[in-house]
């Protein structure tokens, strides 16, 4: 088991957010069962994921989002991932689901171009930030610079390229079992879902057996190895520490 993962649970209010982790984490809910607003809840879970290992996740049940609020700043800071809740009776919560993407997308961009040291924008396939006559500098890489010079580029000794870990994002379509309500259509959704490269899967609090599958892929790809280089050597040139371009 490695690092505790943290993981924000958000949605409109009253779509089954807390519900959702009560029965996933103990399978004591119970369906009809009268319904406490959340202000701000822990849980943590042990997962197992697909590789077999059981990885621990905080999952951070934030309060049902009202009248266009929007997640509080501490919901987007070391974040592994986020489970975006609407509900298929609900086409206003699918839409709150759409503007919550759109909100970390834009909490992803800022941090990306934070991480890069504030120099001059370069361009072309080395796109990155320049300290003035010295290193190029990859926002999306933390720590790796690289000078120019020759016919390619070079690490400079002592610093390495480590990917920016990605965060993952699942959207569960809760009450699917109400088909009756349903006011979603679910391929609508899962185009949306598509656009937007996340995956969504449409669950039931009262079948628990719809929660896992989702919780078990948010837990794979969130501790999935990461590649230690972005820009790997080959043996021939590792010696020198050239990269031809």
């Amino acid at each position: 088991m490695g690092k505790s993962c943290k993981v924000v649970v958000c949605g409109q209010a009253s779509v089954g957010k807390t519900s959702i982790l009560e029965q996933l984490l103990y399978g004591n809910h119970v369906v009809g069962s009268e319904m406490i607003e959340t202000q701000e809840d822990i849980y943590v879970g042990s997962i197992e994921t697909d590789r077999g290992v059981r990885e621990q996740v905080r999952f951070y049940d934030t309060r049902g989002l009202r009248d266009g609020a929007e997640l509080p700043r501490h919901c987007f800071s070391c974040t592994d991932g986020y489970v975006l809740v609407y509900s298929t009776d609900s086409r206003e919560s699918f839409q709150r689901v759409e503007l919550l993407k759109k909100e970390i997308d834009k909490s992803k961009d800022k941090k990306e171009v934070c991480r890069g040291t504030p120099v001059v924008r370069d361009s072309g396939p080395w796109a990155g930030f320049r300290r003035p006559g010295t290193a190029l500098f990859f926002p999306h890489l933390p720590g790796a610079r690289f000078e120019t010079g020759g016919r390619g580029w070079r690490p400079l000794p002592g610093l390495s390229c480590v990917p920016l870990p990605q965060v993952t994002i699942v959207v569960l379509g809760n009450k699917c079992d109400l088909q009756e309500q349903r006011r979603v259509d679910p391929d609508v959704a899962q185009h949306w879902a598509k656009s937007e490269k996340v995956k969504l899967w449409e669950v039931s609090v009262a079948d628990r057996r719809s929660l896992l599958e989702p919780f078990v892929y948010l837990a794979s790809k969130m501790t999935q190895p990461q590649s230690k280089s972005a820009f790997p050597l080959s043996r021939k040139n590792k010696g020198s520490g050239s990269l031809d371009g």
